[in-house]
């Protein structure tokens, strides 16, 4: 028996925004059989558009009672099944785009080629999908283009023409479509057929849409179809460059391809929207910019809207983490009320925040999403293991790869962090940026236990294949022998790299890859890892976990097949929600309209009807953060439509409205600041300022050892003394050795230490071999090209100077470079030093210089704090350095920085015995348990940030405060 009376048009129903869809057309269903045998609606089809719709609708069939269920199928069903295989379709376009690539290379570099293959396969799919032929592409003008859509779009046309005739998913889809309208329209089926849930967004379901709905017992139900939106406004949507982005557009243009009118859509039940009038308010709020002034005229119609917008509420949360947090108080209340909750979100770093922060409470939501396979623990591994091959190991990439979970994990894990731990100590205390071998013998030789360690490290770096080009399957094998490697550690197995949901995914991706590999060229090893990026990036992982039944988290997509008491809408900003257009390396915007493909607003739009059907639920928070990491966010565009159409209907009480919304997400935001406030509360002791810090430990604790360096340390900052040789603290080498100043000082101190010792004063001066072992010198010390040159510069604008300079020195060399020591018996102390080089005259007189990269010490800073050169003249006339007492008739610092310059410090006799008196003075006082080292005493630049200003709480104290003595140790 028919279940549609009939008539001459096609037949569309609809179901306003806000309700919950599966619902509404379960009920429709069982009453449109009511009074019919049970049987009948098991005749009865119905296609919808996602796996999650089909569940759902079932479900709530189920719900409504015991009865015969339809057929229900996925749109993409009608479809015969294919042998796709779209990982080979893009390797091969990618082997393609890499040819165009390294014939253009300002296109981008060869490792873009998957990347790009991607997106080309998604248009080609598109073309196909959406019946744009070759020869549609052969009749594009891009004569008023750029060039590079020239280029692209004739690169379009050769790989069109290359692939053949259409048999991807898409061209599949629309082929049935087609056959089967061309069937029905000779024989069309005698049962119901209803097509549910879609929107008619995309070409092949658009087809299929149009040939139901003229069925004779066919139907279209449509899902947040606008019934209050005025037929002027339904036809100013006919402009896809000018209205695609309104959230019915895809419903007026599905209209006039049936060539029917937006009155002729009927209710599918005689249930409402939870809230109509909110509905109503929310359609005016949207509609098109063009049309905005008639918020003036209908805005009026819209009564008394604090009743309207009672259950809603909107969250304007200071940051990212309070909105997650507020959210996620929000969803707990519900769970605890026994409402269900979701959150509608297209943000995956918002629902990561979220679930992260319901996790305190030991709430697991149901996300609908799953997670990343990039970011699950074998996606990470995987792409870490990758990038090793990519060239030569370093250090922070190596440390960082150890410390992953996976790694070492069939068994010993233990002491494999153990050594993980002492070889990364090696490596910052030894400066090695590329461990290799012999740096991992070494290693192993300084203790036993480490040698077996050390040997399977060995052996798992041994396996990488080096630099060059080779197949992606040689890469691929490569890459795995590695991993297993790196898992197993020294057990057997592959560890848990392949365990759980994640690592049975990543496995199928390998194996997948694996299979198809053949059908890729030759590439890099930096190719083959932004391959695998790019795979992993497309891929979501579902972990079978107990999530709570109430409490979800939904895409946009998802929640047209949902329902809950509670909606909140996350992420509502311009770039996320709606997301911002993807670029089209391909094809411009004009470009996609003059071929009949889809535009870059058909997204947004579908975003945009997502947000009204979520927006209508019986109670929604909208919330967003005012600022995110970088800078402040722009509301949503709809967030924003809604919040100025509320806020400008005063006479309807808008602005008391739009307060109270605000108000009730205020509560939420409390909330979220109370809680945090608990984690950072601290002590009213603590909270309080502290004084400026002066340890004083007890006399057998101080000092008895310095060298001259750190004697102006001790005059400026003697806390950092303190901390540096008295508690012995010394912060970490970077694992990553860095191209600082001190390292610049050393290496550029070798150049002119080497020099000299094969031209002497007197000897004629040789530029070119001073820039010879300059080059040698940066070439041995210094791994970074850009680093090496810009020292090289500097050191070719001093260097003729400074070869001339030594040629007219009187005396010879007789100390480069070597360490010396000076023991003083009161106060009990040894001075220690080494001086770069010091010079013998005839008369056996001795000169010191001090070589300096940086800027030389002003005469005052010599007088005060620098004292440097004149403790080594000091220690020199004492003997401190094996060349026996003598007169010092010179000291003198050599700038080697940007000029060449010299500066020389006063070393007369008289000036010896004063240096040395006040370095006793000095060191007296801090022998005295009753001297204190004050924390920044006078510091050249105070906003230069020390490495023990945590240890002293700078910050909590500032430089002009009195310094309090506190006795520290057994004596404190």
């Amino acid at each position: 028996m028919p279940i549609f009376d009939p008539r001459p048009g096609p037949r569309v129903f609809g179901v306003p925004p806000g309700a919950d869809f599966p619902l509404h057309l379960a009920r429709g269903l069982r009453e449109r059989f009511a009074g019919q045998p049970p049987e009948a609606i098991a005749r009865a089809e119905v296609l919808v558009n996602t796996s999650r719709m089909r569940n759902r609708l079932r479900e709530a069939l189920v719900s409504l009672g015991p009865g015969f269920l339809p057929r229900i199928r996925l749109i993409t069903d009608i479809a015969p099944p294919g042998e796709d295989a779209p990982l080979r379709a893009r390797l091969e376009l990618a082997q393609l785009i890499r040819q165009l690539l390294l014939a253009e290379p300002d296109l981008g570099p060869p490792s873009a080629a998957f990347s790009l293959a991607e997106s080309l396969f998604r248009l080609l799919d598109e073309m196909q999908g959406e019946g744009v032929t070759l020869e549609a592409l052969n009749g594009l003008d891009v004569s008023q283009h750029s060039l590079h859509w020239d280029r692209s779009l004739r690169f379009i046309r050769l790989i069109a023409g290359f692939l053949g005739p259409a048999s991807g998913g898409q061209a599949r889809l629309r082929q049935a479509a087609l056959a089967l309208a061309a069937d029905w329209a000779v024989t069309p089926p005698a049962h119901p057929m209803i097509v549910a849930g879609s929107t008619g967004s995309r070409g092949p379901t658009a087809l299929l849409m149009q040939a139901v709905a003229r069925l004779p017992q066919g139907a279209l139900v449509l899902p947040g179809f606008d019934f209050d939106l005025p037929g002027p406004v339904w036809g100013s949507l006919d402009n896809p460059l000018h209205s695609e982005d309104h959230p019915q557009f895809r419903y007026a243009h599905l209209l006039d391809l049936l060539g029917a009118e937006p009155d002729a859509v009927q209710r599918w039940g005689a249930t409402d929207a939870p809230d109509p009038a909110r509905g109503r308010l929310v359609s005016l709020a949207l509609r098109p910019a063009p049309v905005t002034d008639q918020w003036l005229r209908d805005g009026p119609s819209l009564r008394d809207l604090p009743a309207v917008t009672e259950n809603l509420s909107l969250i304007e949360a200071p940051s990212p983490r309070a909105e997650a947090l507020a959210i996620a108080l929000a969803l707990r209340e519900a769970a605890v009320q026994g409402q269900k909750a979701a959150l509608i979100t297209p943000d995956r770093t918002l629902a990561r925040r979220v679930t992260a922060a319901l996790d305190r409470w030991h709430l697991r939501p149901d996300d609908s999403a799953g997670r990343p396979l990039g970011l699950s623990a074998p996606g990470r591994f995987l792409r870490q293991s990758a990038e090793l091959l990519t060239g030569s190991v370093t250090a922070e990439a190596l440390i960082a790869l150890l410390k992953h979970p996976i790694v070492h994990s069939a068994e010993g894990r233990g002491d494999h962090l153990r050594h993980l731990r002492d070889l990364e100590l090696h490596l910052r205390r030894r400066a090695i940026p590329f461990p290799d071998a012999a740096a991992l013998t070494d290693f192993a030789d300084r203790a036993p236990d480490r040698k077996p360690w050390a040997a399977w490290l060995t052996q798992a770096l041994a396996l990488l294949p080096g630099d060059g080009e080779r197949p992606l399957g040689d890469w691929l094998v490569a890459h795995e022998r590695v991993a297993l490697a790196l898992a197993a550690g020294t057990g057997e197995g592959s560890g848990e790299l392949w365990l759980a949901e994640a690592g049975a995914e990543a496995q199928a991706l390998i194996e997948e890859l694996r299979a198809e590999a053949d059908h890729d060229g030759i590439v890099a090893a930096r190719d083959y890892s932004a391959l695998l990026e790019t795979l992993f990036a497309g891929r979501e992982v579902r972990e079978v976990l107990e999530s709570h039944p109430d409490v979800m988290i939904w895409g946009t997509l998802e929640a047209r097949a949902q329902g809950a008491d509670l909606v909140i809408l996350g992420g509502l900003t311009e770039g996320t929600w709606p997301a911002a257009p993807k670029p089209d390396p391909w094809f411009n915007r004009q470009m996609r309209l003059n071929a009949g493909l889809l535009l870059p607003e058909r997204q947004i739009g579908l975003s945009a009807h997502d947000f009204q059907q979520a927006v209508g639920a019986p109670r929604v928070i909208l919330s967003r953060a005012r600022r995110d990491a970088e800078a402040e966010t722009v509301p949503s565009r709809w967030l924003n439509r809604l919040v100025n159409l509320i806020g400008g209907l005063r006479a309807q009480g808008g602005d008391t409205a739009l307060a109270a919304m605000r108000e009730r997400g205020n509560h939420w935001l409390r909330l979220a600041e109370a809680l945090e406030a608990d984690l950072t509360a601290v002590p009213e002791a603590s909270a309080r300022r502290n004084s400026r810090p002066a340890p004083a430990p007890p006399a057998r604790a101080r000092l008895t050892e310095l060298p001259v360096t750190r004697i102006e340390k001790l005059i400026r900052d003697p806390y950092a003394i303190y901390a540096e040789r008295i508690l012995k603290l010394r912060p970490l080498d970077p694992l990553a050795p860095e191209a600082d100043a001190r390292l610049r000082g050393t290496v550029l101190h070798r150049v002119p230490d080497l020099y000299v010792r094969d031209f002497p004063p007197g000897v004629p001066g040789d530029l070119e071999a001073f820039l010879a072992i300059a080059e040698t010198i940066l070439a041995e010390e210094c791994p970074w090209p850009a680093t090496r040159l810009h020292w090289r510069a500097r050191l070719d604008r001093t260097a003729a100077d400074f070869v001339r300079w030594n040629a007219g020195l009187e005396g010879q060399p007789a100390l480069l470079e070597k360490k010396g020591a000076l023991t003083l018996a009161d106060p009990p102390f040894t001075l220690t030093g080494q001086p770069d080089r010091i010079d013998r005259d005839p008369d056996g007189r001795l000169r010191l210089y001090d070589y300096k990269t940086g800027t030389l010490p002003s005469p005052k800073q010599i007088a005060f704090y620098n004292k440097q050169l004149s403790l080594l003249a000091v220690m020199a006339r004492d003997d401190a350095f094996g060349l026996g007492p003598g007169a010092v008739a010179e000291a003198m610092f050599v700038g080697l920085g940007s000029k060449f310059d010299t500066r020389p410090v006063p070393v007369e006799p008289a000036d010896i015995t004063e240096h040395q008196s006040k370095l006793v003075t000095l060191l007296k006082s801090y022998t005295s348990p009753d001297q204190g080292f004050t924390a920044m005493r006078a510091v050249e630049q105070e906003e230069r940030a020390g490495d023990y200003d945590a240890l002293s709480r700078r910050g909590e104290w500032e430089t002009t405060d009195e310094a309090v003595l506190q006795r520290v140790g057994d004596d404190g």
